[in-house]
């Protein structure tokens, strides 16, 4: 039975990434939870479920009118696709879940084979970002869910809406971590060390230091998202199924008390003191300080907060003493079974402390020990060293420290306790099925060698000098006379055959009308070639002209089914993910419906993202902790951030030729002036793994 919220109200979708807090968004009252299984999850840093733990406390979240929704939104490598075909029967077999949230387009066909039989909804990662894409998503791939951006505003949640299809409604993110980057157009993480967002392993990079000048500024790390009172307008918007909550990596005192707030002013919107109520559970449940973000158009939130703290967790002050006497004063009470963190998660001396006794606000808790011995010679606690130059500082006994900052990151009251134990003794004891009689297995028609001319393609954002072979150019996202200026150049240099358009990797709401009136003045031309970097931008042509679709490399197609689905919406080339590894690669070609390209060289960007920071001026270079350079540029309304080395697979171009790809991708983006783009071999996961 699908889950229900009270007649004409959307549900309150709770996180859950291990057993505890599964029971605490049960207890706090939850309409429905979604949590992920140990593989193929958007939050693999989260402990999350096995088939068999989840059987049992599905079966008890049925019981009390919960639905249960597993996170499946992970992008799935070619030699991936029968293993997690598998999971998914043993999933419908076992666990019965109400939902799977996917982003790769193979997984609804997949989940097909499979036998699921519960709902499919599109995960945030698949970028849904504009009205008229939610219509394609429905009618090809069988979604009857979409989780939008959380960068929309109020206004453009309500286009969403009313342009929702019939079958299809909408799910809302009211609270939780927002990442810098646009979700589905990150690669900061897996450009830099293997480790995709895509596949649920991100390390952050945009929560560390980074310096511009002589400044260092967390200058891409972003407060969480909280609408709380706000999600009142929310209730006048149809079609909105779901309110979410994010935190699968959070404890269960966080989803308690965030569950607990939005039930409350879901239930009771027109009333202060629930409201008064719900802000005081919000305003303890341990996230970072919260945003309104861009809900509200005429009074916008920028995030990235200049002068607090963005760490996760409540926080709780920052230590002071000298090496070897090293305590906390804390702004709050502390009690026994408190977790806290001292640092920042990205720095390499952070420390998670368990407090063992009660400390009273302004008490004295001492941290020495958790940093052992050496607290006074390494990581953040040695002493000031005398600048270059000048004569050393006058010292405190001991040495003076530096100031490190403590986050309460999860709290274990009694009370949340004394649920979560009576709940788990209600957990159904589920009998371990017998295996499967055969695998689940996928097979591709082998194809036939076929001999088709190479395509390189040099792709810019402005005439450049006339190439030797055709040549792309990226759509303006404001059209107008920017468009207008650069066809009339474009046919001028290269005329209308052989000329690419790509459009970009996200499409805002108030982008999607000058989008459209673009490519109805680029058909106007006679121009008939299209990269598309979202499966759902065929939405912005008509249906009865004859037009050639390539996929972009931003619709992160990594698997042959993926490459069918494409193929199915009337695609007839797709450029793969860059992110695959050099045998995920090479394996592609043999199996894939449609001819595949690849981008062989050029700037390709860390991520998107629709935010800058006011610390980060965009006329000048920045370097990350590792010295690293980077730049941001702006087109339409979204951020760009680029390194300053190119990704280059050029010395392997013969040998993916070999492998079956026809087209070759060269990437030419301005470099912002001042930038030295570095020799590097930039092979991204080439020579690695994909994780």
């Amino acid at each position: 039975m699908a889950p229900q919220a009270p007649p004409g109200l959307p549900l309150i979708l709770s996180p859950a990434g291990e057993k505890d807090s599964f029971l605490a968004a049960l207890s706090a009252g939850a309409d429905a939870i979604y949590c992920g299984l140990a593989s193929f999850s958007a939050r693999m840093k989260a402990k999350n479920f096995s088939i068999h733990e989840l059987a049992g406390l599905t079966e008890l979240a049925h019981e009390k009118g919960a639905g249960v929704y597993v996170a499946f939104n992970s992008i799935l490598k070619p030699d991936e696709l029968s293993r997690a075909g598998e999971l998914i029967r043993r999933l419908q077999k076992e666990v019965r879940p109400d939902a799977l949230i996917v982003s790769d387009p193979a997984t609804p066909a997949l989940a097909r084979r499979a036998g699921f039989r519960g709902e499919i909804h599109l995960s945030t990662l698949a970028n849904l970002s504009f009205p008229a894409g939610l219509a394609a998503a429905r009618e090809n791939l069988g979604v009857c869910r979409a989780v939008i951006p959380r960068e929309l505003g109020v206004d453009e949640i309500r286009d969403m809406a009313a342009a929702c299809p019939r079958g299809l409604d909408l799910e809302v993110f009211v609270h939780g971590a927002l990442c810098y980057g646009v979700s589905g157009r990150c690669y900061w993480s897996s450009y830099m060390g293997g480790k995709s967002g895509l596949r649920g392993r991100c390390v952050q990079p945009c929560r560390r230091l980074y310096r511009q000048g002589e400044a260092k500024k967390r200058c891409f790390s972003s407060r969480d998202l909280s609408l709380d009172v706000l999600t009142k307008v929310l209730l006048e918007i149809p079609r909105i199924r779901a309110w979410k909550i994010e935190g699968r990596k959070k404890g269960p005192h966080y989803v308690f008390c965030a569950t607990k707030a939005y039930k409350i002013l879901r239930d009771s919107p027109r009333d202060p003191r629930a409201a008064r109520e719900a802000m005081d559970l919000l305003g303890r449940s341990l996230g970072r300080t919260g945003s309104h973000y861009f809900f509200l158009p005429q009074r916008p939130h920028n995030p990235i907060d200049r002068e607090g703290e963005t760490a996760s967790g409540l926080f709780a002050g920052r230590t002071k003493g000298g090496p070897g006497n090293v305590f906390l004063k804390p702004r709050f009470p502390l009690f026994a079974g408190d977790i806290l963190r001292a640092g920042y998660e990205d720095e390499s001396f952070h420390r998670i402390v368990h407090v063992t006794r009660y400390v009273p606000k302004q008490g004295r808790l001492p941290l020495a020990g958790a940093f052992g011995k050496g607290a006074g010679k390494k990581g953040p606690f040695k002493k000031e060293q005398a600048k270059k130059g000048r004569a050393p500082k006058k010292q405190a006994p001991g040495g003076p420290v530096k100031s490190v900052p403590v986050f309460l990151v999860d709290r274990r009251e009694k009370e949340l306790a004394g649920m979560i134990a009576a709940l788990e003794k209600e957990i159904p004891k589920i009998q371990a099925p017998p295996k499967p009689s055969g695998a689940f297995s996928l097979s591709f028609p082998k194809k036939k060698k076929t001999t088709r001319k190479i395509l390189d393609m040099a792709v810019f954002r402005r005439v450049s000098k006339k190439t030797a072979f055709p040549a792309g150019f990226w759509m303006p996202e404001g059209g107008g006379k920017a468009l207008s200026s650069l066809v009339s150049r474009v046919g001028k240099q290269y005329g209308r055959r052989g000329v690419w358009w790509w459009l970009p990797p996200v499409i805002w709401p108030a982008e999607e009308k000058k989008i459209r009136e673009g490519v109805g003045r680029l058909l106007k031309s006679g121009f008939s070639g299209f990269v598309l970097n979202a499966p759902w931008q065929t939405a912005l042509f008509p249906k009865k002209r004859k037009l050639h679709f390539w996929a972009g490399p931003f619709c992160n197609l990594a698997n042959p089914l993926a490459v069918q689905a494409a193929a199915d919406m009337g695609f007839s080339g797709a450029v793969v993910s860059p992110e695959l590894a050099a045998g995920d690669f090479m394996a592609l070609p043999a199996q894939s419906p449609i001819p595949l390209g690849i981008v062989l060289h050029g700037n390709f960007p860390l991520c998107v993202s629709r935010n800058l920071s006011e610390d980060l001026n965009p006329a000048r270079p920045f370097l990350s902790p590792k010295n690293e350079g980077a730049w941001v540029t702006k087109h339409g309304e979204s951020h760009w951030v680029f390194p300053n080395w190119a990704l280059d697979l050029r010395a392997r171009k013969k040998a993916l030729q070999r492998a079956g790809y026809v087209m070759f991708v060269y990437l030419n983006e301005p470099v912002l002036k001042g930038v030295k783009m570095l020799e590097r071999p930039g092979a991204w996961n080439w020579d690695g793994t994909l994780y």
